[in-house]
């Protein structure tokens, strides 16, 4: 089976990185806000130390990816991944591809290339919101520190735990929302609201993260929606073992 590259959506530990990288950055290089809340930077640096070694244990597991495509509400295209993770980056393998149905016949040819075109322009808007999502789900040192600067990162208690909110992170106008446990010091959940080129072209992109029992924590499902096309990329991850 030839090896795929990771799909630059939402990857769960790309968005555990970002974390570590954020509350390091945050908690070294100091911030008013924070040095005013020492729970809030214990929080954080708790966190960051439970990320750093979340990481390496989920370089021990395997797991299954399914990717589903939908566009309209129906479904285009569903791929399912062997993942595992090489020299710290996630590696994919292909091992199923199940496309929709297209008729037989001239009527069915004829068919088959509209079907053929608008699945090439449905297939590159989920590129183009996978690489926007990519820059979120990346750590991005520089942008983070403008952010810091400009007053744009606050933590926000509620629902029983704690929020990191960033402003303006990627674009003007954007919000990246990080949930965390505050028991376990771990992901709850990453939400980010976002645009392509015009800020009528929404894209929203959400990920829940679930804990393997006596494991890593992990991304058990990321969904990627553009609200003006109506096409989700959705990736549920299941089925981990150990090496």
């Amino acid at each position: 089976m030839k090896p795929v590259s990771a799909a630059s959506t939402h990857k769960g530990n790309l968005a555990l990185t970002i974390i570590c990288s954020l509350a390091a950055g945050i908690l070294l290089n100091g911030s008013p806000a924070l040095a005013q809340n020492p729970q809030l930077e214990e929080k954080l640096m708790a966190l960051k130390q439970s990320q750093a070694a979340n990481k390496q244990k989920l370089a021990q597991y395997t797991w299954t990816e399914t990717e589903t495509i939908s566009l309209k509400g129906e479904v285009k295209d569903v791929k399912t991944y062997q993942v595992q993770m090489v020299n710290g980056q996630q590696q994919k393998t292909l091992v199923n591809n199940q496309q929709s149905q297209q008729q037989g016949g001239r009527e069915g040819r004829l068919k088959e290339r509209v079907v053929d075109k608008k699945k090439s322009e449905f297939q590159e808007y989920g590129q183009q919101i996978a690489a926007l999502a990519k820059q979120y789900t990346t750590p991005n040192p520089d942008a983070l520190m403008q952010a810091k600067q400009a007053g744009n990162i606050s933590l926000v208690p509620g629902g029983g735990g704690v929020k990191l909110v960033i402003k303006n992170y990627v674009k003007q106008g954007d919000s990246v929302t990080f949930a965390i446990d505050p028991q376990s010091k771990q992901l709850q959940s990453l939400d980010v609201n976002s645009y392509l080129n015009d800020p009528n072209d929404a894209v929203t992109i959400n990920a829940q993260f679930a804990q393997l029992p006596n494991g890593p924590n992990h991304v058990a499902s990321t969904l990627i929606n553009g609200v003006s096309k109506q096409l989700t990329v959705q990736d549920v991850n299941s089925n981990y073992q150990l090496r």
